[in-house]
């Protein structure tokens, strides 16, 4: 089932990208969306139906050289289970939701071709997705890596012939080389420490590298902080953490199915999936984790001091989905792993559904993206409306606080439980820092959330009349994605709130692997073997388990005791925000105008993003391209041309223009030339007195 679930996309992105011609366009695009919808089938049996036994299955050998051992097998624990759910749903969703938005895609013309190709790319991004979550070894987790960043190149810039969103393309790309190039250095020291790239062997040899130096640059780290702390910049680019977010943004420029896809629920959850996999070296990595809790909760209050004063409806959209990485990167770092793949599934539902919801919107009003010419659009599109007022209220937390003490169960929409227990983790975890950017970044959700509300539905209609009287609800191909979603959006945190973050017990029983299962590939039978295998160091059954909580990391318990005001807090930060929102769109329109007047220059520097483009520019990308242009004129054109070209051009034409006159054609002129070759020979004889006559000299 599992081999299935891999491999369906995979073969409709081979036959809809290279087959499509033969079997048509629309048999392309049924063909990947119908594999997609059975891969999501399967992914939900397993979830639903696993039995907390972690499964090796052995698809293929590759890699074998000396001890490394990179065999392909898919790991099947409790954390792949939610990932195949979280990838599969969405992209069969968004599968299906694109038949819609790109039916009548106005950027190419070669009707027949494109659609096939959007729809090849789609497929083989969740092929590498998956390939990332099944992963048993780090080398095959990278493979898939990197597969997703290609995939996401072709996605980002499938309008290739916009130079912007080439741009964009090339700029996610290279900025997640960055982070990529950590992340080899840390597979590297892990193969270097541990002698195997195998997951279980990695868990086991965990405890012992807290106690090893090793020797890196400069001076000597310890070996589990510093190999946690290259592992978190790999998944600092693929998550958008940062310093290395800026590519997030840009990759708007793909079409919104795309966002959707790569921007809200997968690829960048990646970094997250991450170091919750490899959450038994993070608990022997007490450094590592605080960075990871520094940069998350810094990382959630600038991309939410951003999205307050953007005005593209996707890009707000794209720092909402910044800031909630930031959020389940906190949680990471505090050790309460339960809670950030919490927020990654209920974010996963409410932020796809933004994004197909933003797309809907933008279907509607032919393309149009800038909320300030929207306006009153409830009433022309009054399915999309209520899809987004759900997102709306998940994202921004509404519930009902103390509902589980008590009703005895969570009442909220998934956001709200959620993004609480993050907050309560981050406060139990003793990080000021953390707690109060993670509650003022609630406040500001609330605000761009209930801002892009109001704007895009509310208030007097604004920007071209023609657009707006010619709007219309999206076909039912794009609803029906926005109607699951919803769903998911409502219900999912009641739903798991108790096994992912319920007390210590609950959340092990839901985790927990207590043996590991070694399931044979389809090529070699139903064999099977239970192995329980332990070291010196740790308990296997702990350290190989799908999230590992170290025996004194106690911030779930003191997160579930918080006192009242901190339970409270993210509740009052929403109501903050939307009170505030509500000010300044629907009762005070003209507010927002003065302030920014007022306070000109905090507005430019929110707007431009904090200047990171700008400084990045000024610092890395100006001067690399100043030494190619040197490289080029001076060392190419100079040296290595103008070497080559002045032999070719100088010397070469004299010598031959010489040869050339010597052939004259002449007797006398070949007569002189036998003379001259007598007078130097018997002259060579003359000063070396070397003379050969039969053999003796």
């Amino acid at each position: 089932m599992a081999t299935i679930i891999l491999f369906a996309p995979l073969i409709g992105a081979i036959i809809a990208g290279f087959g499509w011609k033969w079997i048509g366009e629309t048999a392309a695009q049924w063909l990947t969306t119908g594999l997609l919808f059975l891969s999501c089938l399967l992914s939900w049996v397993i979830f639903l139906s696993f039995d907390g036994v972690t499964q090796h299955i052995e698809i293929l050998r590759w890699i074998q050289s000396g001890s490394l051992d990179t065999s392909w097998a898919i790991r099947l624990d409790r954390l792949t289970a939610i990932m195949l759910i979280v990838v599969t749903t969405v992209s069969a969703l968004v599968h299906l939701y694109s038949f819609g938005y790109m039916a009548h895609d106005e950027n190419f013309g070669e009707q027949g071709t494109y659609k096939a190709r959007f729809f090849a790319y789609l497929s083989l991004f969740t092929f590498a997705m998956l390939m990332l979550v099944t992963a048993d070894n780090l080398v095959q987790m990278f493979f898939g890596w990197e597969g997703v960043g290609l995939a996401s190149y072709l996605l980002i810039g499938f309008y290739y012939r916009k130079p912007s969103a080439s741009a964009a393309a090339i700029k996610a790309f290279v900025v997640n080389r960055v982070g990529d190039f950590g992340f080899a250095l840390g597979i590297f020291g892990l193969f270097y420490l541990t002698d195997s790239i195998r997951m279980d062997d990695v868990f086991a040899a965990a405890p012992k590298l807290a106690t090893t130096d090793l020797h890196f640059l400069w001076t000597t780290w310890n070996a589990a902080n510093l190999l946690g702390v290259l592992l978190f910049i790999g998944a600092m680019g693929k998550s958008a953490q940062l310093f290395l977010h800026t590519w997030l943004p840009d990759a708007m420029e793909g079409p919104t199915p795309v966002s959707a896809l790569i921007h809200a629920a997968t690829m960048v959850t990646a970094g997250v999936f991450l170091v919750c996999r490899m959450s038994p070296l993070m608990e022997y990595a007490p450094q590592a984790k605080e960075m990871i809790l520094w940069i998350g909760g810094a990382t959630a209050f600038f991309a939410a001091t951003i999205g307050l004063v953007q005005n593209d409806i996707k890009r707000v959209i794209a720092y909402s989905t910044c800031s909630q990485l930031g959020y389940m990167f906190v949680a990471a770092g505090a050790g309460v792993y339960g809670a950030a793949m919490f927020h990654l599934l209920t974010h996963a539902f409410f932020k796809a559904m933004l994004f197909l919801g933003a797309g809907s919107v933008i279907h509607a009003m032919h393309h149009e993206q800038d909320m300030r010419n929207y306006g009153g659009l409830r009433k022309k599109i009054p399915f999309t409306f209520w899809a987004m007022m759900i997102g709306t209220l998940a994202i921004t937390g509404v519930g009902i606080p103390f509902s589980k003490e008590i009703f005895g169960l969570p009442i909220g929409f998934a956001g709200f439980l959620s993004k609480d227990a993050i907050i309560e983790s981050a406060w139990a975890s003793g990080s000021g820092f953390a707690f109060w950017t993670l509650v003022i970044a609630a406040a500001f959700t609330a605000f761009y959330s209930w801002r892009l509300m109001f704007m895009t539905f509310y208030g007097p209609q604004k920007g071209n009349a023609h657009t707006h009287d010619h709007a219309h609800e999206s076909p039912l191909n794009m609803l029906i994605p926005l109607g699951v979603l919803a769903i998911g959006a409502a219900f999912s945190g009641m739903v798991w709130y108790n096994s992912f973050f319920g007390d210590h017990a609950k959340m092990t029983a839901f985790f927990a692997m207590p043996e590991t299962h070694e399931a044979a590939s389809a090529e070699g039978g139903a064999k099977a073997e239970t192995t329980a295998e332990t070291t010196a160091e740790a308990p296997a059954a702990a350290l190989q388990g799908a999230i590992f909580m170290g025996p004194d990391n106690h911030v779930l318990e003191t997160a579930h005791e918080a006192p009242t005001w901190v339970k409270i807090s993210p509740f009052i930060a929403m109501l903050a925000g939307f009170l505030l929102a509500f000010q300044m769109y629907i009762r005070r329109p003209d507010l927002p105008a003065k302030l920014a007047e007022a306070q000109r220059p905090l507005y430019l520097f929110l707007l431009n993003k904090w200047y990171f483009d700008e400084i990045y520019d000024f610092v890395f990308v100006r001067p690399v391209k100043a030494l190619g242009r040197f490289l080029w004129k001076e060392g190419d054109g100079k040296i290595i041309d103008g070497g080559i070209n002045g032999v070719a051009l100088g010397i070469v034409p004299y010598l031959t223009r010489l040869a050339g006159r010597a052939q004259s054609g002449y007797i006398f002129t070949y007569a002189f030339a036998m003379v001259l070759g007598i007078t130097a020979i018997l002259t060579w004889i003359s000063i070396t007195g070397v003379i050969s006559l039969g053999g003796a000299q």
